[in-house]
């Protein structure tokens, strides 16, 4: 075998490793418009409230999949962590919520789910402003944060490919269509929560 030929081989295998140790990044089709950490109103559950605005488009392998019976699950997560000068942040408190979207051809209503509760829609459009749209959301119960100490909360949200039937987990490991997600986004978490 030639030199040039054994070092061709090199730096193709080379390429390749590279290629298939590279990070794998979210397509980042979901961007965090706005997000804020709020106390409880009167007559609410005491604790911190989140309220985020999320924007996305529905890529269209996601809506063919959607109008042919599958549903898909929108996974939104918040992480508070105590801040620490002398070492790596320590995670406080963390949440998540779980949308599920499904459509019924028979009824041509689309559905947003969330634990028990669901609710029929007209349209997409509709059902997509809702779940872009986080309002008075629980994240933190009374007394997680501590005064006198700092913390930085993080939101995010994406499409959980692990609750879609097997054939499209496949199919969401090839196609960039299916990795519908934003990357962790800072929430000022102001000191005056911590009381």
């Amino acid at each position: 075998m030639s030199a040039a030929l054994r070092l061709l081989r090199a730096c193709l295998a080379a390429l390749a490793l590279g290629w298939l140790l590279a990070p794998v990044h979210a397509d980042e089709r979901i961007g965090l418009m706005a997000a804020a950490l709020e106390p409880a109103a009167n007559g609410e559950t005491p604790g911190i409230y989140l309220n985020a605005t999320f924007e996305f488009e529905l890529p269209p392998a996601l809506d063919e999949a959607l109008h042919k019976g599958i549903a898909l699950y929108f996974v939104i997560e918040f992480d508070l962590y105590r801040e620490r000068w002398w070492w790596f942040n320590r995670k406080a408190a963390s949440a998540q919520l779980v949308y599920r979207l499904s459509y019924s051809p028979l009824t041509r209503q689309y559905r947003l789910a969330r634990g028990g509760l669901s609710q029929p829609f007209d349209s997409l459009e509709e059902v997509l402003a809702l779940l872009k749209s986080v309002r008075n959301w629980r994240v933190l119960e009374r007394g997680v944060l501590k005064p006198g100490e700092d913390y930085v909360g993080e939101v995010r949200m994406r499409l959980d490919t692990s609750q879609l039937p097997k054939p499209f987990q496949v199919n969401a490991l090839a196609n960039r269509e299916w990795n519908l997600s934003s990357d962790w986004q800072t929430v000022r978490v102001p000191p005056e929560l911590a009381r």
